[in-house]
């Protein structure tokens, strides 16, 4: 049973800001947020007082001899409903990542495999972008590094929409490929990999920087030869000294480089402020799902037996071609659940 003077408390919260905004009280921004994140908590805890009073009424009616046949089988069915609909309000009460509705950084490199690895990491970076697409976010490449075949050294990309984060944050990891690259003329299946970091997007006031700690230098772009050549002293590299991170952008603007990389940084160091928080609550954990980390193999691949395997929740979709052209939902979905359902374990004991 879900503690009923927390879902007023809730309830009383909500009326309050929904009162606040329609007199223009307060900072309506702060509120709108507020209310529009416990709109869907208030929904949730209205089905279930609905079912409540519903159950409430039915056990009423069993009292009347001429109604009990009839209240037996409301019972039967209400009873049925509520480990469900209970579930579905713990759910909605489960505290949320507060970087769950930001715009999230999306950074691809190829890892094992040379000229294999980067081609995969451009399928990769296709894939995001086609998810992006379908989800109707928007999907802009801040930096891209290509191979001389056309694969991707470095890909960074900047997705904006609803919920991106909350998505995509599962996708950071080690994927490997098992196919036969192009590369290779004896037909056989080879092994490679890419990293995927997807960071939430940082502003300025969550991240000081002090400009002191930066070391930022101009430099001329290289890339695969033809138009990706970049023939002037634009591109920038941002050295954050206290922690030794390193971020470059090569577009054709100076100016824009510099914006971009400075962006970049901001994401990477509330990132790794993040990181510090979760691991510290994730100690007394015992069942995450993957804990997000580059260096952890999150997912395989496997081209001949057209099957994509997620290592973390053991599950294996035999529809590869799909998952490469953006429907990556049902996997994401099964992650998301996944968490949930640790979460709430962890509530419970």
């Amino acid at each position: 049973m879900v503690p009923l003077d927390k879902l007023r408390r809730i309830t009383e919260r909500f009326e309050f800001l929904e009162a606040a905004m329609a007199a223009g009280e307060g900072d309506i921004a702060k509120l709108g947020k507020e209310y529009a994140d416990l709109r869907p908590v208030v929904e949730q805890i209205a089905e279930y007082r609905r079912l409540l009073d519903e159950l409430s009424q039915a056990e009423e009616m069993m009292r009347d001899p001429e109604m009990k046949e009839l209240a037996q089988a409301e019972l039967s069915a209400l009873g049925a409903r509520l480990p469900e609909v209970e579930k579905a309000l713990r759910v909605a009460l489960l505290p949320k990542d507060a970087a769950d509705a930001r715009p999230a950084i999306v950074e691809i490199r190829p890892g094992t495999g040379g000229e294999e690895a980067a081609l995969f990491a451009g399928d990769l970076l296709r894939m995001y972008q086609r998810y992006a697409e379908r989800r109707g976010w928007r999907f802009d490449l801040l930096e891209l590094n290509e191979s001389e075949l056309g694969g991707v050294r470095e890909a960074v990309a900047s997705i904006r929409g609803e919920g991106v984060f909350a998505r995509l944050k599962y996708e950071s990891g080690v994927h490997r490929v098992q196919r036969v690259p192009e590369t290779e003329s004896g037909g056989r299946i080879h092994t490679s990999a890419a990293t995927v970091a997807v960071l939430p997007e940082a502003r300025a006031v969550d991240v000081e920087i002090d400009p002191a700690d930066l070391r930022i230098d101009t430099m001329r772009a290289s890339g695969a030869g033809g138009q990706h050549v970049n023939t002037t002293d634009s591109a920038v590299r941002i050295t954050h000294l206290p922690t030794g991170i390193v971020v470059t952008s090569s577009q054709k603007s100076q100016h824009r480089n510099r914006e971009i990389a400075m962006e970049v940084l901001r994401a990477r160091l509330y990132e790794a402020a993040r990181r510090r928080q979760q691991e510290e609550r994730a100690r007394s954990r015992r069942a995450q799902v993957g804990s997000g980390d580059r260096s952890e193999r999150i997912r395989t691949y496997n081209f001949p037996q057209g099957r994509v395997t997620d290592h973390r929740i053991n599950l294996t979709l035999y529809r590869l071609e799909q998952v490469m052209a953006g429907d990556l939902d049902e996997l994401i979905d099964a992650l998301v659940a996944e968490e949930q359902a640790g979460m709430l374990a962890e509530t419970e004991e």
